[in-house]
């Protein structure tokens, strides 16, 4: 828990994440993240799709609290819906309310995200409401509430730490929904602390919405996990366009290609952009095992890992002080 909540920590530092936008990919995030245009993107897709794996893409976007930001981020969004438009990419969008000016004004962020669901739903493109920290839990829901009374290609995440969550998932039952186990550092008043508890309520979430639920996004590494969901699909005759593993760009390729090839849907988490800092930091947070998984793409095997990662922390933290 100390490692996580380290990273956590170093998702949250404003410093950083500017230096790391300024000084671009270079500390080694490229492997994770599909690059910083939408050409990159695309071209990703495209290889992704022919692999018969879709993809949600994440426009990348930390500290947005100039209404100009905001309208940057909604901008690029929507080029990035008229790509996968125009290219017929088989990938829909995911997005952070905040991003879109929830912590500036809430009508504000209201008329952003209703341009960009309603852009999405004239080209039948599916767009996720990514959940982020407890403070902005139930006005995400409320934004959601009162897109859905227009739109029906609007869905979220249920983030299996939230006490509330067992309510949130038969609230939402008719909604597509992404499960995670949740990547912020929350109080135990209202999240469960220990690793065992988060993953006993995943699993009990995953199991209802298969069994209730519209259609199934398991946002999961583990292949212990991903074998218990082909059991229970198995045992219940739960069909397979009722469900989707998901996994996020660079992590456990092999077998992201294998389950495609196994003939289940997948989906690859595509995030892309500058901004990269607090997504990535927040990925090697939420489960030890991601360190593992990126470290040979990221360092060089001499490297240890959380040395090498404190190493990053540390370099854009002296190179921002330079630049001032």
């Amino acid at each position: 828990m100390a490692l996580r909540d380290f990273f956590i920590a170093l998702s949250e530092n404003q410093l950083l994440n500017s230096a790391a936008q300024k000084y671009g990919l270079r500390m080694g995030a490229q492997s994770v993240v599909a690059g910083t245009s939408i050409p990159e993107v695309v071209q990703t897709i495209k290889e992704l799709n022919r692999a018969n794996i879709s993809c949600t893409v994440d426009n990348l976007g930390e500290f947005v609290f100039e209404k100009s930001a905001a309208t940057a981020a909604k901008n690029n969004i929507l080029a990035v819906i008229q790509a996968i438009h125009d290219e017929q990419l088989d990938a829909h969008i995911s997005l952070k309310p905040s991003q879109l000016g929830q912590d500036i004004d809430i009508d504000f962020c209201y008329e952003n995200l209703k341009e960009v669901v309603a852009l999405a739903h004239q080209y039948n493109i599916f767009v996720n409401f990514d959940m982020e920290n407890y403070g902005r839990l139930h006005s995400s829901f409320d934004l959601l509430d009162k897109l859905h009374k227009e739109y029906n290609n609007v869905g979220t995440v249920i983030q299996a730490y939230f006490f509330e969550s067992d309510e949130n998932i038969e609230k939402y039952k008719d909604f597509r929904l992404r499960i995670v186990k949740g990547a912020y550092k929350e109080a135990e008043e209202v999240a469960y602390q220990s690793k065992a508890d988060i993953d006993r309520n995943y699993l009990k979430l995953i199991e209802y919405h298969l069994l209730h639920g519209k259609f199934t996004s398991i946002a999961t590494h583990d292949h212990n996990v991903i074998n218990l969901v082909k059991q229970f699909v198995k045992q219940h005759n739960i069909p397979n366009d009722k469900f989707e593993f998901q996994m996020l760009y660079g992590f456990r390729k092999d077998m992201q290609l294998d389950l495609a090839h196994e003939g289940y849907n997948f989906c690859t988490y595509l995030p892309f952009g500058n901004d990269w800092y607090g997504y990535f930091m927040r990925r090697l947070a939420e489960r030890p095992q991601n360190l593992a998984l990126v470290t040979k793409q990221v360092f060089n095997k001499k490297t240890n890992t959380a040395i090498g990662l404190g190493v990053v922390a540390f370099a854009l933290g002296r190179l921002s002080k330079k630049s001032k």
